[in-house]
């Protein structure tokens, strides 16, 4: 596929965002851009954030991932299950009961002031790398394909990337990004179909039959036999059931596409009917990874990891329908989770640092969500482009994982504490507590590796989250005034 093919169907997808942006367009005022005036159809909520929740990382990351690891990954999946199941029936009450349009408002309800902005700058360090680790790989993938062969650099493909999606949420934020979250996980979808149907039909199976798919060699879900390694089921079930709850449940960017819902009830029939689809999807990014791994041996092609399935749906000679729902599907992704990244950042930072609501007249609080949302691209920009000299030749979503791991670790302890106990804490002293504790669970984790071989992998947020949960509760304050939001009713 040619690169003037390749700008066109770029332009023409970014044409069809803009269009959505013009049909949903509302007042700019900030209760729209925010929560979209709580007026979002639950099935289009539920729809969007698997594209959301997929990411160019899944796009990419999954299936090249699947000829070291196997099917390990489902077992995070599986454990997804649990986590969603804890976000409907805990954490979205908790939520709407208290009305919040960030998230993070409960935690200064509930502990004081340094603890909610403890929470927010976690949640801000997270998704800004989060985003940026999504990011950096779709660009990449648009750097191998496309701009090095017409001489346009790394940093230039960046700039337009954020630029564009600037453009079409810098009005009405949460409000538009439902609706192209949904016309963008669509394609994704499309683009998933498609591409396993035609490399399905590539592959030279021997007498037609699929007995190395039943073999295990690519396909092994269940891992039971080492507790050391990382793929062990029982580490990857429990790090799913968490990721999901912090990476969604504690996300201001995931939960923000909730809240935009009519009322608590559609909330929870988006979460379950999104938990549906997302481990079926899952599933179909794993098995046309093994397709992928597959017809990569039978052609002798030396590519791995994220490079798999660029290459192979670009270069490899397959029906040139192929390349065309590869990069819409791939932009889309790119999109789809870059979006509502720079509309919860946007959120988080003008309502839990700044207090734009409480210090200024309306007017001035649009102006200054919108200097906010310029900044936040900027430094978007700033991220993905250095990480381009940062990050070596690991999948990006182990790296995305790990991360996570750390940096989400005190949300989950401080959640935790909050909403099982009734207990106040001495409220200056929890930022310290929530920088020591996963310094300390990085070196118990390196010691343990080195030691005993032990490796805790995407676990690894279990451990940080226990070590911030006993932290702050050695903080505990006895006081007669007792907090009335410690759980949902």
């Amino acid at each position: 596929m040619s690169s003037t093919t390749i700008l066109i169907i770029i332009l023409c997808y970014f044409g069809a965002l803009m269009g959505v942006e013009r049909l949903t367009r509302g007042t700019g005022e900030n209760g729209t851009f925010f929560i979209a005036d709580r007026s979002s159809p639950w099935f289009l909520v539920a729809f969007g954030m698997i594209g959301a929740s997929l990411s160019g990382v899944t796009f990419i990351s999954v299936p090249g991932w699947v000829e070291s690891t196997q099917f390990s990954y489902f077992q995070m999946v599986l454990g997804y299950i649990v986590g969603y199941f804890v976000i409907a029936t805990v954490l979205l009450p908790l939520y709407y009961r208290l009305n919040l349009s960030s998230i993070y408002s409960y935690l200064e309800t509930r502990f004081g002031n340094a603890t909610y902005k403890t929470g927010a700058s976690f949640f801000i360090l997270s998704r800004v790398v989060g985003a940026s680790f999504r990011l950096y790989l779709v660009a990449n993938v648009l750097q191998w394909v496309i701009f090095d062969a017409i001489g346009i650099p790394f940093w230039l493909t960046v700039i337009v990337t954020i630029s564009f999606i600037w453009l079409y949420t810098h009005r009405s934020g949460i409000k538009t990004i439902v609706f192209t979250d949904t016309l963008q996980t669509f394609f994704m979808l499309v683009a998933l179909g498609l591409s396993f149907y035609f490399i399905f039909q590539e592959i030279n199976f021997e007498n037609t039959s699929l007995n190395w798919f039943s073999s295990g060699d690519l396909t092994q879900i269940f891992f039971f036999d080492d507790p050391y390694n990382g793929q062990y089921f029982w580490k990857q079930f429990i790090a799913g059931a968490l990721i999901a709850i912090v990476m969604t449940g504690l996300d201001q960017d995931m939960m923000q596409k909730n809240l935009s819902c009519r009322n608590l009830d559609d909330a929870k029939k988006n979460i379950f009917w999104f938990t549906i689809v997302l481990v079926i999807v899952n599933l179909i990014f794993l098995s046309l990874g093994a397709l992928l791994t597959v017809y990569a041996q039978q052609q002798g092609l030396d590519i791995h990891k994220d490079q798999l399935f660029p290459v192979i749906a670009t270069k490899a000679g397959l029906h040139p329908i192929v390349a065309v729902f590869f990069m819409v599907g791939l932009i889309a992704a790119a999109y789809s989770s870059a979006d509502s990244a720079l509309t919860s950042l946007t959120t988080s930072i003008c309502i839990d640092l700044i207090g734009i609501e409480k210090k200024h007249t309306p007017t001035e609080q649009i102006k200054l969500r919108k200097q906010v949302h310029i900044g936040i691209s900027i430094l978007l920009i700033l991220v993905i482009i250095s990480f381009n000299y940062l990050i070596a030749d690991e999948s990006v979503i182990a790296k995305l994982f790990v991360f996570a791991g750390y940096t989400y670790g005190p949300l989950l302890g401080i959640y935790t504490l909050g909403i099982m106990t009734r207990w106040n804490l001495k409220d200056k002293w929890v930022p310290v507590v929530a920088v020591i504790s996963p310094l300390l669970g990085y070196f118990i984790s390196l010691y343990l590796k080195k030691k005993f071989g032990f490796d805790f992998g995407f676990f690894i947020l279990a451990l940080n989250g226990g070590l911030s949960f006993i932290g702050f509760a050695l903080l505990y304050q006895p006081t007669t005034t007792i907090s009335t939001v410690h759980s949902p009713k």
